[in-house]
């Protein structure tokens, strides 16, 4: 890690500031809208963005609070001490702490040299990282159960990885490109994540979780299959792999996910379709054909319910910007 960067993280900001000076609580307002205290991604995360780092605000107790987007603790310098349910925990230099919307937690104050970087991210910026997954581990149904509010289960994973090399260079990597963005940054953050699961996965015996992580195999084979398959995703065709029938298949998908088979698809198609639209010169038909629609007209319709602008309007808005 830079020295530069953690010279820079070090400087007092604002609310750090106000903290020292007049002994205040944590404003909530800054935070959320809401009761009970659940901190709000939007209050960090413009519309477009999936993952943002934030410091850490030192020097004052966070109380008991949720969060509605998936917390990434990373502790940057120092140390952080929290309470994570009802089981209190401390995390040294280089250690990681995943969190889902569902749990809750309260933090105790840093000290000066304690730097706290918070990963701020949408569930659904991992929708992409399940056909990298095998089916059977702590991050898929970690994840599983954050992607989908149904399950409304709190959980954590703890990694101390503070002494393998390949996941602090890889967090080091993701801190950077969110801090110094470039034209290519989203697709890099994406493609470093993917790897740091990956690493992650493999360290796997230097996890620690809450006990409550349910196995959700059918839902993470399905998530994969549309991963790869959303251009002609059938749900008759899954079925036969997982070897369920399929009405049985359809009522676990939305049971687990609030989603039919084909929304899922429907979802994932627009995001590919909403990717290219912003980052190649493809012509709209050949987008169309592209993600699996054979009808433009009905595209079109699709993609303006979903983010407000026709697929031409939304390329011109991004010339314009």
């Amino acid at each position: 890690m830079s020295a530069n960067l953690l010279h820079e993280l070090l400087q007092l900001n604002d609310e750090e500031k106000l903290m020292l000076q007049q002994k205040k609580e944590v404003q909530k307002e800054l935070y959320t809208s809401q009761e009970p205290f659940i901190v709000e991604g939007e209050r960090f995360l413009n519309q477009n963005k999936m993952i943002m780092v934030r410091k850490h605000t030192r020097f004052v107790h966070f109380p008991k609070h949720k969060h509605n987007y998936i917390e990434v603790n990373y502790v940057f310098n120092g140390s952080l001490t929290q309470t994570v349910g009802n089981e209190r925990m401390e995390l040294k230099k280089g250690d990681l702490l995943f969190l889902n919307q569902h749990i809750e937690h309260e933090l105790e104050a840093c000290n000066e040299e304690d730097i706290i970087i918070n990963f701020i991210i949408k569930p659904e910026f991992f929708t992409f990282i399940f056909s990298y997954l095998t089916t059977e581990n702590l991050i898929s149904n970690f994840l599983i159960s954050s992607l989908f509010d149904q399950t409304q289960q709190g959980q954590y994973l703890y990694f101390a990885v503070s002494e393998i090399d390949s996941v602090q260079d890889l967090i080091g990597k993701i801190i950077v490109e969110i801090m110094n963005p470039s034209m290519l940054s989203e697709s890099t953050i994406k493609l470093y994540m993917g790897l740091l699961m990956v690493e992650l996965i493999k360290n796997s015996d230097k996890v620690r979780y809450n006990q409550n992580l349910n196995k959700h195999y059918i839902i993470v084979e399905s998530l994969k299959y549309i991963e790869e398959h959303f251009r002609h995703a059938s749900l008759y065709e899954l079925a036969e792999i997982l070897n369920q029938p399929h009405y049985t298949l359809s009522k676990e998908i939305k049971k687990a996910t609030a989603y039919t088979f084909k929304e899922l698809v429907q979802a994932k198609r627009l995001t590919i379709a909403k990717d290219l639209l912003e980052n190649t010169s493809l012509s709209i038909s050949s987008i169309v054909e592209e993600v699996g629609y054979e009808n433009i007209s009905y595209f079109y319709r699709v993609f303006k319910s979903k983010y407000g602008y026709t697929p031409k309007k939304f390329r011109d808005q991004l010339s314009n910007n």
